[in-house]
């Protein structure tokens, strides 16, 4: 029996895919778990719908990525004025949070897990990796200096 994947499973495929299993493992397992469907032409065209929408969608989100990329770039840095101690450390840290803060006084929304970095506990400069798609990644400055 033919049916469409719902859902990634393992050593079958990935969601979409149409492939062929034996007809009691289709109707006792996949279909009543919501795994798959059967490959009707109705459901046939159904996904193909589904498929062209993601891609329009995803699509979109890459403009949109690229757009936002351009913005960070524009900015090119950002500067944090901290207390801090003998040697350069500063009285508490600087994190994503800090930079997700100061973006969004700059019209810029992230989100916090698009932005990798670890705490900044020193003065300096530092730069920092932006993940705003799976293709689209840009970095941004942080300049931290004391009060």
């Amino acid at each position: 029996m033919k049916v469409i994947l719902l859902k990634d499973f393992p050593k079958l495929g990935k969601a979409g895919d149409i492939v062929n299993v034996k007809d009691g493992y289709a109707t006792n397992y996949l279909i009543p778990q919501e795994i798959a469907i059967p490959a009707t032409p109705k459901n046939l065209k159904m996904i193909e719908k589904i498929k062209e929408f993601n891609r329009s969608k995803a699509e979109k989100e890459k403009i949109r990525a690229l757009k936002l990329k351009e913005k960070l770039e524009e900015i090119g840095e950002l500067e944090f004025k901290r207390k801090a101690g003998e040697g350069g450390k500063l009285f508490g840290a600087v994190s994503s949070i800090d930079v997700l803060n100061e973006l969004k006084n700059k019209n810029i929304e992230l989100k916090k897990g698009m932005i990798i970095m670890e705490a900044i506990k020193e003065l300096g400069e530092y730069s920092i990796r932006i993940k705003l798609h799976p293709e689209i990644e840009c970095n941004l400055k942080i300049k931290i200096v004391p009060e």
